[in-house]
């Protein structure tokens, strides 16, 4: 089977409303799971210009880097376009971002549903552990922060 090797970006995108931090989460068309919104590095980009622009494209709203959180790794099989299955190989780099502007309900067509969950929700809503180990990591840079 052929391995493709996938460079990716996204964020853990929050802000504060009423002394409640709350992440923004992204409902895949395809999958139909919540998860961090993340894409595939352009040519040309850096992660971190990536990453704005994913969080911009699937989340619908503008933010900004506060920090790297991490780079993740996994392994998955897939057949995009009716195409043979093949094995592919994902590192993504998440930052955590302070948000700026924007509305949830700006995602893009890849999303089915964008929204705002209490950091602590999230963790139970998220599909993929190494997204709820961010979760856990970011809180812990917020309160470093505080």
């Amino acid at each position: 089977m052929e391995t493709i090797h996938q460079v990716s970006a996204g964020g853990i995108a929050v802000r504060v409303e009423e002394d409640r931090t709350e992440v923004a989460l992204i409902k895949t068309s395809s999958e139909g799971r919540w998860q961090l919104p993340k894409g595939i590095i352009d040519p040309g980009e850096t992660p971190e210009v990536a990453a704005v622009r994913e969080v911009r494209e699937e989340a619908g709203i503008v933010c900004e880097i506060v920090a790297p959180l991490d780079v993740i790794k996994y392994w998955f099989s897939a057949a995009y376009d009716g195409g043979p299955k093949k094995r592919y190989h994902k590192r993504v780099h998440f930052f955590l971002m302070r948000f700026v502007e924007g509305d949830v309900a700006d995602h893009d067509g890849e999303v089915v549903e964008a929204r705002w969950v209490d950091l602590g929700e999230a963790v139970t809503m998220l599909a993929f552990d190494g997204e709820r180990k961010l979760i856990g990591l970011a809180k812990e840079r917020l309160e470093m922060r505080k």
